[in-house]
Formats: structure tokens, sequence, C-alpha cells
């Protein structure tokens, strides 16, 4: 069975946004099988649909099969991965500005409105952390969105392997972030796939 990719955009977030079609690129080359799925109503992301959508396009999940998430992709993988049955192994997870916290921007209304409901159910760590024993975790230095605590967050909460690079922002598009290499060189670590 191939090796599966599956790339999580965040809020507001679409397929061909950012790194995601040079990552997808990237992987194809190495007969990775990748999805990069459009998430349900991106404006306005709901926490119940945005999980069982992702349920709905991995169906099985195994040791072959791996995540990359951007933001709120971030959460949704968590708490797709905190609901499966014990015993249930995938080969890695990639979680790009991933948080358990937010900045300051928090406090706006919209901002509250939208990740109220993901910020106010906590995250199972402990379920999530035997899934796998390959956790990245890719960080900016001046994330406007994602502060610098994250980063103690999944080490410590997920024995995560936690990178922080310099002046990426949120690593969005709208910043012309347009290849992430470290996300490509992870995966092949994971896979086993460093040609």
């Amino acid at each position: 069975m191939p090796k599966r990719v599956f790339i999580i955009h965040g809020w507001g977030g679409y397929p061909e946004e950012c790194w995601f079609p040079w990552l997808r690129k990237e992987l194809v080359a190495r007969r990775f099988q990748v999805h990069v799925p459009p998430m349900p109503d991106t404006d306005n992301p709901s926490k119940a649909l945005w999980i069982n959508h992702l349920k709905e396009l991995v169906g099985h999940c195994d040791d072959d099969t791996y995540f990359v998430g951007h933001s709120l992709g971030c959460q949704t993988i968590l708490r797709y991965l905190q609901m499966q049955p014990p015993g249930v192994k995938v080969g890695g997870v990639v979680f790009v500005a991933g948080f358990e916290t937010l900045s300051a921007r928090y406090s706006e209304p919209e901002v509250q409105r939208v990740l109220g409901p993901w910020l106010k159910d906590p995250i199972h760590w402990e379920a999530i952390r035997g899934r796998t024993k390959h956790f990245v975790a890719v960080f900016s230095d001046n994330d406007g969105w994602v502060p610098l605590e994250n980063v103690e967050f999944f080490s410590r909460k997920l024995g995560a392997e936690t990178i922080v690079l310099h002046d990426m922002q949120h690593f969005s598009g709208s910043r012309g972030i347009t290849e992430l290499p470290i996300v490509l060189e992870k995966l092949e670590e994971m896979a086993g796939m460093i040609l």
C-alpha cells in the first residue's frame, strides 16, 4: 500500500495556498499518495464538521498514513487522532504553526467566535501521544498568531521534535512562503525515504 499524506489547511485556507502545492508536487515525485482537501466552510470552520470530514477522507489509517497540518489544520489533526480507537498508529505528523494557546489576537470578537469552540474543548494529549513516534512541530519566531510558549506544549505533551524558524510569521502565502523544505525533509525521515 502506498504511503499517504494528508495536508490540512487552516482557517480561511485552501489547497492551492502558500506552500501546499509545492509540498504536494515534491511528495508525489517521491511516490507518496497526497491529499490536500478543501476543508468545509473554511471561513467558518466547525470543529465537528472538520474532524468528521478528515475522518471520512482518511478512512482506515495505519503506519503508512502521515499528516501535515497548518494552523487550525493542526487542531483538526490532533482532535482526529485523539478520537481513534486504542492501538491505532500512524506513520507521523508534522504540525506547522500548531497551537494550544493563541496570542492577544484571540481577544478579537471574530477570532473568539470562530476559534472559541476549538480552544474551549481541551486536547487529550495523552491519547494522542501514543499514535506515533514521529511528531514534529514547526514554529516561527515572529508568528503574530501562535506564541512560542506552544513550542514547550508540543515538546512536553507530545514528545514532538520542535523547530523554530526565523521570520516566517504564520507560514502563509500572504508572506510569499511558497516552499517549506523542512516539512518535506521531516516527512522523508519519518517514512525512511531519504533519497
